[in-house]
């Protein structure tokens, strides 16, 4: 008996490890995206035939934890290759981030536990209402949405137009239902159980299906509205660069030939133009840099084209921004986006200044005063909304810039210092849902890849390759199209997920649980 017990125990915790692989296999780089669909049905067959929430607690952060390491693993290459720290060190070190976002997932299962306990297995249905709920949450309580189920999605773009209702929580709550729908299935095996799934799955499909016909077609640019002829460029500025003067001035050089040259090759037919520069390595300082600002007023005026670049400015109490600016065809800076969400660990360190160590770690990481406006840039009559690198991964900032009023969505970034890793596409990942989720097309510049140009149905054309040097040539207009009801009402799909989900939870405690007779 001991033993069939502990083979039992042991099936049950394979099968939360089992649902972590699945799931960490369909995002990039492995890219088995329909996996997502069926990764989580075997945490969910474990927790509906045992749902002590307890245990499905612990099952469900084990399950969490494997998931955000082995999907997120390359947050060890700057520690090993700029760092110099040993890997296993390295790997050591990564190990606390995972715990922490594992906790939702242990969350997530001990609460589906509850209501299947008082409800029955029929409940799994509900899981969809609290998926995105324990997603929100750790977006609002630990500042990372990093690969939320419904990322892995990201390059189906017929699967993902709900976003522009509910954004990534509402194609993860789909990913959801079709996980729990097969659990159910396979526990039930009854023709009434088929019909229970029969009519949840032809709900999902007329969502999606409704959802990718409201997105159609492609929003088209105004007649009587000017396009902008765009030179994109990845100049792959290597992270190791030493920074000497005549190092940084031969690579100044270089982003200037290339980008002449680019718009040298586009059509003479009157079209105001834009160069776009990445979010880069070699630091500018604009505003305190009489050297730099004299070569852009020269390139700006001599090609007649407005340039958008990153550089770091002068912030209150002797702060740092990490800011984009526009430079027009006349070579004066004329608007500043300064960033508002700063990457943890990476541009500042959310630690309190009197814990010990502190100041040390600041002073390697750098320490950036974060912005506070949607600052537009205006380029003839387009409005652009550019934001910088890890903004992609949180909603509100492309979101803030819509309603702001930008025609066109700008992520200027560098995912260099983390190498040729599959942060490259999950990265991408986060800017595809922030273009669809606010019916923008989305011009996506970075240092070593992946630049693209992503439309507004979030399908990625003219992709680069990572770590080349590249340029691509594209036209933004201003587009006749209404705002999106995400844009319009933003996180409210999450917001009455979330109600319901503690009101579920809440009633759970209320009363005896029934039992479920059809489980035996």
């Amino acid at each position: 008996m001991r033993a069939q017990v502990a083979l039992q125990a042991l099936a049950d915790w394979g099968a939360a490890i089992a649902s972590a692989i699945l799931l960490i296999v369909s995002f990039p780089d492995f890219n088995l995206w329909p996996l997502a669909w069926v990764g989580l049905t075997p945490l969910f067959i474990v927790i509906a035939r045992r749902p002590a929430p307890g245990r499905t607690f612990l099952m469900g952060w084990l399950a969490g934890a494997v998931f955000f390491y082995g999907s997120c693993h390359w947050l060890t290459f700057s520690m090993i290759h700029y760092g110099g720290i040993p890997g296993w060190i390295a790997y050591l070190l990564l190990l606390p981030a995972p715990l922490i976002g594992g906790l939702f997932f242990g969350a997530f299962a001990s609460g589906l536990a509850r209501i299947i306990k008082k409800w029955g297995t029929g409940a799994l249905f509900l899981a969809p209402l609290l998926w995105p709920s324990l997603e929100w949450a750790r977006l609002l309580l630990i500042g990372q949405l990093w690969n939320a189920v419904g990322y892995s999605q990201a390059f189906q773009p017929a699967l993902i137009q709900a976003a522009r209702w509910g954004g990534v929580y509402l194609v993860g709550a789909l990913v959801v239902s079709v996980n729990a729908t097969v659990a159910f299935l396979l526990l039930k095996r009854s023709a009434r159980a088929m019909a229970m799934a029969g009519f949840a799955l032809a709900v999902m499909a007329t969502v999606i299906f409704m959802s990718y016909q409201v997105s159609r077609p492609e929003p088209k640019a105004s007649s009587k509205q000017p396009e902008v002829a765009v030179v994109a460029l990845q100049p792959n500025v290597p992270m190791t660069l030493v920074k000497s003067a005549d190092e940084i001035q031969s690579l100044i050089d270089r982003h200037v030939s290339i980008s002449r040259s680019a718009l040298d090759r586009l059509p003479e037919d009157g079209r105001p133009r834009l160069v776009i520069w990445p979010e880069s390595p070699m630091n500018f300082t604009y505003g305190n840099d009489p050297r730099l600002r004299e070569l852009l007023l020269r390139f700006a005026t001599t090609n007649q084209t407005a340039l958008i670049f990153n550089t770091q400015e002068l912030a209150p109490n002797e702060g740092i921004y990490n800011s984009a600016v526009l430079v027009n065809q006349e070579g004066r800076m004329i608007a500043q986006y300064d960033k508002i969400r700063l990457m943890p660990f990476g541009e500042y360190v959310p630690l309190p200044s009197w814990m010990p160590g502190a100041n040390s770690v600041g002073a390697i990481v750098g320490d950036f005063t974060p912005g506070s406006k949607f600052t537009l840039m205006k380029v003839d009559s387009i409005q652009a909304g550019v934001f910088i690198c890890i903004e992609s991964a949180y909603p509100n900032i492309a979101r803030g810039l819509t309603r702001a009023g930008a025609d066109v969505l700008i992520n200027i970034s560098n995912d260099g210092y983390l190498g040729p890793t599959a942060v490259m596409r999950q990265h991408l990942a986060n800017a595809v849902f922030r273009a669809v989720e606010n019916g923008k097309p989305m011009l996506r510049v970075t240092n070593s890849g992946i630049s693209a140009y992503i439309t507004s149905n979030g399908e990625v054309r003219d992709a680069t390759q990572g770590f080349q040097t590249d340029v691509r040539t594209w036209s933004i207009a201003r587009a006749d199209s209404a705002a999106t009801f995400y844009s319009r009402r933003g996180d409210l799909f999450a917001g009455v997920t979330t109600v319901l989900s503690l009101l579920l939870i809440a009633g759970s405690f209320v009363g005896g649980g029934k039992p479920d007779l059809r489980r035996k």
